[in-house]
């Protein structure tokens, strides 16, 4: 029997989606599971790219230049510039999704063995493509007390060995939905400057921010403008996830053009959801306002919600729409998996994703959960009910 390979054998397992079997099976027996698990917004997709859709007159579905077409990269010079952020078009390659965009970034800046400093929890993703790479997340963690705001600069220095090639942020943030302040990315920028680092900064979440302040790209830092790559999507500020169109954007021509030898070997990105991005992009001011809006009320409705059930604490989230709460349990995965495989309250469950799976350090948020509040508030209030009846039952529940 030929053997797995050593890369496949080290790859990680999604803590988004490896107990998605279970949440089926518990489907199957016609209990109904609310999936806070994943990102996966229940908006509706912006009318322009669904009209653009049924309207498709091609008579061939061709292949896209590598780097995507070139219509959309120019709306997306144009998008960019809504947030005084000045990019041109041969600065942009658009990818298959955001993911793509992280890995080809990985495989264009990293050898075996280099390193990437990243803040934790941090998108679990980010460790399987590191792998891919050969390279080595290296955690800063943060703490649920105060937020998990950036950590003081000490802690990045003392983490940069000769090894260490670049620092990742997510900004608003996945899992956490922090948002860094304009001094924490400055302080990052030095960071980056000083030791002569690339600053890989996913700004999926760019729009869902929910003070007052707007989200710094970090595209608008000076002084490391050849060293910023920033990854990007449309799958949330549009609600169109499975049309699988993101971007990568940096101003460094030699890393473009390592990233586009990468996108000529996978030929192109998809054609029919370039064409639904590129006219979503002309949605209305007001359908992000109003994705914002619902966003910030579930938010506010889960977040002070799990704060009355005893034991839970969750911090609020100022971007993106995630939050890591800690929970009264030794073991948050094991608790999942109960509630899935053995656990109903008048034929209802709740399914989330471990948060241990967001930190690259064994032993790092085994008490917590990622919950993403995709849901409408009616199914985020019977979630929450379960979920006090569901650590009232569990047998492991700290007392």
């Amino acid at each position: 029997m030929p053997s797995i390979s050593l890369r496949g054998q080290d790859m990680p397992a999604s803590p988004i989606r490896k107990l998605a079997p279970l949440a089926a099976q518990a489907r199957a027996k016609g209990i109904k599971v609310f999936g806070l698990n994943i990102g996966q917004p229940d908006l509706p997709t912006p009318k322009e790219g669904l009209e653009v859709l049924k309207h498709i007159d091609r008579k061939v579905l061709e292949y896209s230049p590598s780097d995507g077409i070139p219509s959309l990269r120019g709306k997306l010079v144009e998008y960019y510039s809504r947030f005084d952020i000045n990019v041109e078009a041969n600065q942009i390659i658009v990818t298959t999704g955001g993911s793509e965009a992280v890995l080809l970034g990985f495989l264009s800046t990293l050898n075996p063995g280099d390193e990437i400093i990243i803040p934790e929890p941090a998108y679990a993703n980010y460790v399987a493509f590191a792998k891919i790479a050969g390279a080595k997340i290296v955690g800063v963690p943060t703490k649920i007390e105060n937020g998990f705001a950036l950590p003081p600069v000490e802690e990045f220095e003392k983490r940069i060995t000769p090894a260490t090639k670049a620092i990742l942020i997510c900004n608003p943030n996945n899992p956490t939905g922090t948002v860094y302040t304009p001094e924490e990315l400055s302080q990052i920028r030095d960071i980056v400057k000083k030791h002569d680092l690339f600053l890989f900064s996913d700004e999926v979440y760019r729009e869902f921010c929910y003070s007052d302040s707007p989200v710094v790209s970090a595209l608008q830092l000076e002084g490391i403008e050849d060293k910023v790559v920033v990854i990007d999507s449309v799958s949330k500020r549009y609600n169109e996830c499975g049309i699988r169109i993101g971007c990568l954007v940096t101003r460094n021509a030699d890393l473009y053009a390592t990233v586009m030898k990468f996108c000529q070997a996978r030929l192109s990105p998809p054609l029919i959801g370039q064409i639904v991005a590129e006219a979503s992009i002309d949605a209305p001011e007001s359908y992000i306002t109003e994705s914002i809006g619902e966003y910030r009320r579930r938010r506010d409705f889960l977040v002070n919600g799990l704060n009355k059930i005893p034991g839970i604490f969750s911090p609020m989230p100022m971007g993106a729409f995630y939050t890591v709460a800690s929970l009264p349990v030794e073991n948050a995965e094991e608790f999942c998996k109960w509630c899935l495989s053995e656990f109903s309250y008048e034929g209802k469950t709740v399914f989330m994703a471990p948060a241990a799976g967001f930190y690259s350090n064994p032993g790092m948020g085994l008490d917590q959960v990622r919950m993403a509040y995709v849901l409408k508030i009616e199914d985020l209030a019977d979630a929450l009910v379960v979920l006090e009846k569901a650590l009232e039952a569990y047998p492991g529940t700290k007392r």
